[in-house]
């Protein structure tokens, strides 16, 4: 049993707490901090003072504040949760106080959209030389979507050589336009340069400028776009015989439009502009008017379904398989009171932060999800909320 400091109280964090609250076996205590005490505060109670044995205000860009913290909690393993911008100030604090660190999501740079692991993986010596290990990307994708592909590496595979993870939400929450988590990251995200990989290079296109029809086992037939995504970077390092490999996600139409809208009026850029005397980015405003990811898990109806195609030779014959999840966004809300997104985020990173703290997943240094023995996240995925299917098919339907 050990402690655990999470980082963050948003959306995901609320799904950590509570999935992390129902296991004592693997985590004792439970503290909480964020910028804003009264969203722990808030879970605590939800959760009970007995499993939130903590809570605290703290700024996550500050490392000197996230040292005072720890050293207050003396926790086994920081869970960060918070901001991807808050990642690296969190590993300092991490390397400075001797604990282990655990993310879902890459560093990027506040003042640039950009999505790779250059920075975080630069920290790999200073954690291995302290004997800390630091697990990034324990999300679904990236996190599972790694592990996926280490399971079929492992099991059905002799060499890999086509990948295309598909990130289908086919729910719906009501509302005229909203996103499923945090609304700045989120367009940051969508808005960029698409990327892929093919034939040992990256390939760039304009955003959301490559689409495909596909049929999503549980949803049906959706629009999906080919974007940039930080698995990418991480798989195609670590599995060198990949070909080609992509990231695709869907989008209705409306949700297009309104995005093209605001990006049209400026509304979606991360560049401050002054306003009354105050410098604001646009999109920081544009977060503030939107609907709290963490308020639309009421009523919000449909399936999830995120997955990876993946093909490859097996005994000199070339086969493909798709291995992928369905989530109930209203079975989440039963559970932990959070929709599909925010709960697929959440069981990944308390299972990855289980795996390590009772040491199936543990050496020092800094990895990816897809570095370590998939078998037993696989397996827990089963047990904690995010049964997986895998099925052959005749060929990737989205092979050119």
């Amino acid at each position: 049993m050990s402690r655990v400091l999470i980082i963050g109280a948003g959306g995901v964090s609320g799904v950590v707490v509570k999935k992390c609250a129902m296991l004592p076996e693997y985590f004792s205590e439970i503290h909480l901090a964020s910028r804003t005490v009264s969203k722990c505060e808030k879970l605590q109670a939800e959760v009970g003072k007995d499993r939130v044995v903590g809570v605290y205000s703290v700024d996550a860009d500050n490392v000197d504040e996230l040292v005072t913290l720890i050293e207050k909690v003396k926790p086994a393993l920081v869970i960060n949760v918070a901001l991807p911008y808050q990642d690296l100030p969190i590993m300092d604090a991490c390397l400075a106080t001797n604990v282990h660190y655990l993310d879902t999501a890459n560093y990027e740079p506040k003042d640039e959209a950009k999505f790779e692991y250059s920075w975080q993986w630069a920290y790999h010596e200073r954690f291995k030389e302290a004997g800390l290990m630091a697990l990034l990307g324990s999300g679904f994708d990236p996190g599972v979507t790694n592990v996926f592909t280490a399971y079929a590496a492992k099991h059905y595979f002799d060499e890999i050589h086509y990948l295309d993870i598909v990130d289908c939400n086919g729910g719906d929450h009501g509302q005229a336009f909203a996103t499923n988590f945090n609304p700045e990251i989120n367009i940051r995200e969508i808005t960029q340069r698409g990327k892929y990989w093919e034939n040992g290079e990256w390939i760039e296109t304009d955003p959301i400028s490559v689409r495909k029809d596909l049929d999503y086992p549980g949803v049906g037939v959706r629009a999906s776009y080919l974007l940039f995504h930080e698995e990418l970077e991480s798989i195609v390092k670590h599995f060198p015989t990949i070909k080609r490999a992509r990231f695709w996600m869907t989008f209705g139409e409306a949700y297009l439009n309104h995005l093209r809208v605001l990006e049209g009026i400026g509304m979606t850029s991360i560049k401050p502009i002054d306003y009354n005397g105050q410098q604001i980015a646009p999109l920081e405003f544009l977060k503030a008017v939107l609907p709290n990811p963490g308020s639309l898990a009421e009523g919000y109806e449909g399936l999830t379904c995120i997955g990876t195609y993946i093909t490859g030779l097996k005994d000199g014959k070339e086969k493909t398989i798709f291995i992928y999840n369905n989530c109930d966004h209203a079975a989440c809300n039963i559970e932990v009171g959070a929709q599909a997104v925010s709960y697929t985020t959440g069981v990944p990173a308390m299972i990855g932060a289980s795996l390590m703290l009772e040491g199936t997943w543990m050496k020092p240094g800094v990895y990816n999800m897809e570095q370590f023995d998939p078998d037993p996240f696989m397996e827990r995925l089963n047990k904690y909320g995010l049964p997986w299917q895998v099925v052959e098919v005749d060929q990737n339907p989205l092979r050119d």
